[in-house]
């Protein structure tokens, strides 16, 4: 998770257990955005093998269903997934497999699912570093179901708003053309970071997760995103911060860093 920097700096903010594991979250966003209902990512899901989650060593009760319904909602409300990329543990939620037939098939039935044609080229032609975290049950069945729709780019950084008030920043450091939301909510502005900034922990710039196909790429694109998070005063939301669901940054004689962490209804 943080790549070349020594366990001996990164275990004083983010400390292992006796396995060599670190604590995270795979925290999915609910947007209510004029007459749609966008769930962004779907974590991991429940259909992999017993064997495939004995590597992860899932801990707690929450569930995205529940977390739906614990916001009012159901999952058949939901009108659009959109998938920041196809990595398991970004996407595995957004297909569940019938208990009784084995059908593969999407979760939000009534819901169009939203990657780009870069990264979907990318993620269902794999290249052997990330062919383990591109799983073909969790990718081709939204296919499939005529559900797919693709963010409309003209290959630049930048597409504005693909939905009402939502522009989304691509980044290819970790993946090729992976996808981050930027809400314009009122008069501030939100940035779910996805893995091009995990957590409060990767806010230094040299650490970049070892899981990034071009680390240098997510240094050019973590200096971007901070450089327009601090001109716009913007609010990071942050996906797999175990702690931590949102955050402020800030310039210091050191570099960027983190200014506060807390619940996201703490800064909106």
């Amino acid at each position: 998770m943080f790549g070349v920097v020594p366990k001996s700096l990164w275990s004083r903010t983010c400390p292992a257990d006796e396995n060599n594991m670190c604590s995270w979250a795979m925290r999915c966003l609910l947007i209510e955005n004029e007459d749609r209902l966008i769930l962004v990512d779907t974590g991991m899901g429940n259909k992999q093998s017993e064997k495939f989650f004995g590597f992860y060593y899932l801990f707690g009760d929450d569930t995205l269903k529940g977390s739906i319904e614990k916001a009012g909602f159901s999952v058949e409300e939901i009108t659009d997934v959109f998938i920041t990329h196809l990595h398991f543990d970004h996407c595995g939620g957004a297909i569940e497999q019938d208990p009784a037939t084995g059908t593969l098939k999407p979760a939000f039935p009534n819901a169009r699912y939203w990657s780009n044609e870069d990264h979907w080229e990318w993620a269902t032609n794999p290249n052997p570093r990330e062919k383990a975290s591109f799983l073909k049950e969790n990718i081709l069945p939204i296919q499939e179901s005529g559900q797919l729709n693709f963010v409309k780019s003209d290959g630049s950084s930048w597409a504005k708003n693909v939905f009402p008030n939502i522009d989304v920043y691509f980044a290819n450091g970790h993946t090729e053309r992976q996808m981050i939301p930027v809400l314009h909510y009122g008069d501030q502005t939100l940035i779910y970071s996805a893995d091009l900034l995990p957590s409060i922990h990767h806010i230094p710039m040299p650490y970049v997760m070892g899981y990034d196909v071009r680390p240098l790429s997510t240094l050019k694109e973590k200096a971007e995103i901070f450089d327009f998070a601090l001109a716009n005063d913007a609010v990071f939301i942050f996906e797999h911060d175990l702690n931590n669901e949102a955050g402020l940054i800030h310039q210091t004689e050191k570099g960027v860093r983190l200014k506060e962490a807390g619940d996201l209804k703490n800064f909106i």
